[in-house]
């Protein structure tokens, strides 16, 4: 099997997608423009011995979908200790929800955010306890 091993990001304004994920989810972003020639922002996402993966924040190519349109795309979930105040912190940070908390019955709680690039992430908090 093949499994993900790194994510990439597609922003219209790099600066303001490093400034909503660093202060959403407390990422870390190193420049790897050197290797890539071009902007390329590294995403650091937690400490090696922890389960994740790191990624990558790039300059948007093409035009992003249009409103209401699906994305085209992976949509990538970051898994939460506390999913109320991660949420907070993402629409403090300009993020807005695109599908509300939901319970996964036994499971989690699980919803899914707009970053301010248009991008769409979930969030997913374990709880045993989700009804």
């Amino acid at each position: 099997m093949s499994r993900v091993v790194h994510f990439e990001i597609q922003a219209d304004d790099v600066e303001r997608a490093k400034a909503f994920y660093g202060a959403a989810f407390g990422w870390s972003f190193e420049d790897y423009g050197a290797f890539t020639g071009t902007t390329y922002w590294g995403i650091v996402t937690g400490p090696e011995d922890q389960p994740g993966i790191n990624g990558g924040l790039l300059q948007r190519p093409a035009p992003a979908p249009a409103a209401q349109q699906g994305t085209n795309a992976f949509v990538c979930t970051v898994g939460v200790g506390d999913y109320d105040e991660t949420e907070r912190r993402i629409l403090e940070a300009g993020g807005q929800v695109a599908l509300p908390k939901m319970a996964l019955t036994g499971m989690a709680w699980q919803g899914y955010y707009l970053d301010p690039e248009g991008n769409t992430f979930g969030i997913h908090q374990p709880d045993p306890e989700a009804r």
